[in-house]
């Protein structure tokens, strides 16, 4: 009887050591972006952050946009990122970002000065709407088209210039998004997709964004 109260003693304590020591523990967390956090196709349930948000006992709220863009409206697909932010809740702990996809999919009509200019109000707006909040941005994939290295370079030094922590998804991932046959495994609609993870997609990339937002 003694060895069996000891044990349950020593497991309470173990979860009450774990819950104190753990920094995203009952937390709001909102993310903000496009089909990469709307999830497509597929359930919202499937995707890292939100893997991450009940791993952690945090409470979860999606504002992602499927075609959604950072700097221009589309007629079909919404306000820009620049603008939808304010619909948000007003209080959050947590915000993540994760757009580009979108914005340079379409670079060619509007130019990356012009990314860069609104990507600039929506990190201004965002500080200002939550200045106790750790704030992060997580950009696309790695893709051939070279418009995709111009909107991850100029996230990260647009975001930098504002102290927002940016996540290189294109180079340090470990999501692989110009083979095809890794598309055809991680991605919902196999090497047709060069966006959408699965679940299977998003467990992979799951422990990769975990530590990243940890270390802050």
């Amino acid at each position: 009887m003694k060895k069996l109260l000891l044990f349950i003693f020593i497991i309470t304590a173990c979860c009450r050591l774990n819950a104190q020591t753990d920094a995203l523990q009952g937390k709001t967390i909102g993310v903000l972006g496009d089909s990469y956090v709307k999830n497509h196709r597929e359930p919202i349930e499937n995707t890292w952050h939100y893997k991450m948000a009940m791993k952690h006992n945090m409470k979860y709220f999606n504002y992602g946009r499927n075609g959604n863009c950072v700097s221009i409206d589309r007629a079909k697909w919404g306000e820009a990122m620049y603008k939808r932010y304010k619909t948000m809740r007003d209080s959050l702990d947590y915000i993540v970002v994760i757009a580009g996809h979108n914005d340079a999919s379409l670079l060619d009509s509007f130019g990356i000065d012009t990314y860069k200019e609104k990507l600039g109000v929506l990190c201004e707006g965002l500080i200002n709407k939550y200045p106790t909040a750790k704030i992060f941005f997580f950009t696309c994939w790695c893709n051939d088209n070279p418009d995709f290295n111009k909107v991850v370079d100029a996230s990260i030094e647009v975001c930098g210039n504002y102290g927002i922590p940016v996540f290189d998804s294109a180079r340090k991932s470990n999501i692989f998004a110009r083979s095809d046959k890794f598309r055809d495994i991680y991605f919902q609609n196999g090497r047709h997709d060069h966006a959408h993870l699965n679940a299977k997609g998003h467990d992979r990339f799951l422990p990769v964004a975990e530590n990243f937002i940890l270390q802050y």
